[in-house]
């Protein structure tokens, strides 16, 4: 198995920056308040935590060159890290209890408009 260059790794890094920013600003506009951005835990990570309503979306965020390989590249694994993180977001949270939880995807792909799929899994 050969080592992705640190160059390579750097610049997907970057533009996963810049896809979470481009996620949030998207559904910010849609009326969703960002509750948390690249919500850490030891069990996994949230690319983005919004809320709209009584509902709180944790949401999954994948940019690629076409919206068909971005929506390719969720895995179940990728949904597991999600559902724990959320786990753990949730008993942090308790103030959330008797709100709606659901996990979303914003797929980003170049020179096209965010496609967020809601309630994805």
């Amino acid at each position: 198995m050969s080592a992705i260059p640190a160059k390579t790794k750097k610049r997907a890094y970057r533009l996963g920056h810049v896809a979470e920013w481009a996620a949030a600003l998207w559904l910010m506009a849609h009326g969703y308040r960002l509750l948390a951005r690249r919500y850490r835990t030891k069990l996994g990570e949230i690319d983005l935590i919004v809320k709209r309503g009584g509902t709180v979306a944790f949401v999954e965020v994948k940019a690629r060159a076409s919206v068909e390989a971005a929506e390719d590249a969720i895995t179940a694994a990728a949904e597991r890290r999600i559902r724990n993180a959320a786990d753990v977001w949730l008993a942090r949270h308790p103030a959330a209890e008797g709100l709606t939880f659901r996990f979303d995807i914003v797929l980003i792909a170049s020179w096209r408009l965010p496609k967020h799929l809601v309630n994805a899994f």
